[in-house]
């Protein structure tokens, strides 16, 4: 969320992500149904009040979508395993939630612990053994039709 409201960034590769994310949801949002979670709200409005507020603004009109016990079993599951750090829980609830609900895609510019190939090959694997679809973990970038 960050990237599609914060200001502009002097870094290079983090503004080509900020334009990324800009781009994306100006042009390629409206070829998808898309839904936020209460964690993703809850993020949102942490920070910088201002900062805050464009994002919640952004995000406003989205379906949010339930952190149920489904969701916490899944998250404790990929926690509990190794699949995402036990330090960065939160990574885990994004993938549970939509793991959870049947979304298709999880946007991300988290290449640490959720984007990159090492990650997402274990995020899989764990998920599907839990009995869920694993949503595909992608960039805005990745994510047009284009």
């Amino acid at each position: 969320m960050s990237y599609l409201t914060g200001r502009p960034s002097r870094d290079l590769i983090i503004a080509a992500r900020q334009q990324e994310t800009r781009e994306w949801w100006e042009n390629h949002r409206v070829n998808f149904e898309v839904f936020i979670s209460q964690r993703v709200l809850d993020e949102a409005g942490e920070g910088n009040v201002y900062f805050a507020e464009a994002r919640l603004s952004a995000v406003r009109d989205l379906p949010i979508l339930d952190l149920s016990f489904d969701v916490f079993e899944l998250t404790d599951h990929l926690v509990r395993t190794g699949t995402v750090p036990k330090e960065y829980p939160d990574d885990a609830v994004h993938i549970s939630v939509a793991a959870v609900h049947g979304i298709d895609f999880l946007l991300t510019w988290n290449f640490k612990h959720l984007n990159n190939a090492i990650r997402k090959t274990g995020i899989e694997k764990q998920v599907r053994a839990f009995g869920y679809e694993c949503p595909i973990i992608c960039t805005p970038e990745e994510l047009t039709k284009e």
